[in-house]
C-alpha cells in the first residue's frame, strides 16, 4: 500500500463534500499537471490519501480517504463546456486522468501547514519543500505515521 495527499480548495470541494456524497465517494477531476497525473496513474485500490484543505483560513490536512479507483480518463477534459476542458486530449489517447477516493474520516482537527513544516520528522516530506504547488503527491510510509500522531 501506498500513501498520498490530494489538495483541494474547500470552497470547491471539501472533506464535508465528499463525506456527504452517496457512498462518500467521489471522482478527483480536473487536475492539470503532468507530475500530479503520473502520481494517480500510481495510484492503487487501497491506498491511503491525506485530504488537505488549500487557499483557505485554516490551510492544512483535515482528513483521510482511500483509493476506490484507479486512474481513468478523466471525462471533464473532454467537455467544451467544462472549466478543465483541454481539446488536445483525445478519448482515444487520454492527456488527463483521474481517480475515485472515498471519505474515511474527517481528523479532529487541522493539521496545519506551519505545523508540518516545524517538524524535523518530516524533513523531506514533498509538501513542505519551498514552492512545492502539487495537487497530489506521494506520502513516505515515515512521514504518514508521524502526521497521524498528531491527530
Amino acid at each position: 500500500m501506498a500513501y498520498w495527499l490530494m489538495k483541494s480548495e474547500p470552497g470547491t470541494f471539501s472533506i464535508d463534500d465528499l463525506a456527504a456524497r452517496p457512498k462518500g465517494t467521489s471522482q478527483w477531476d480536473g487536475v492539470r499537471n503532468f507530475q500530479a497525473r503520473n502520481y494517480m496513474r500510481e495510484m492503487k485500490t487501497g491506498d491511503e490519501v491525506f485530504f488537505y484543505h488549500s487557499s483557505c483560513d485554516d490551510v492544512g490536512i483535515v482528513g483521510i480517504a482511500k483509493v476506490v479507483r484507479e486512474a481513468y480518463a478523466d471525462h471533464t477534459a473532454f467537455d467544451p463546456k467544462d472549466a478543465h476542458f483541454d481539446p488536445k486530449s483525445k478519448r482515444d489517447a487520454p492527456t488527463w486522468m483521474m481517480v475515485d477516493i472515498k471519505f474515511v474520516k474527517k481528523l479532529k482537527r487541522t493539521i496545519g501547514l506551519a505545523e508540518l513544516k516545524a517538524d524535523r520528522k518530516l524533513d523531506g516530506f514533498i509538501l513542505t519543500r519551498k514552492g512545492s504547488r502539487l495537487s497530489v503527491m506521494p506520502v513516505a510510509a515515515p512521514h504518514w505515521k508521524a502526521i497521524l500522531q498528531k491527530e
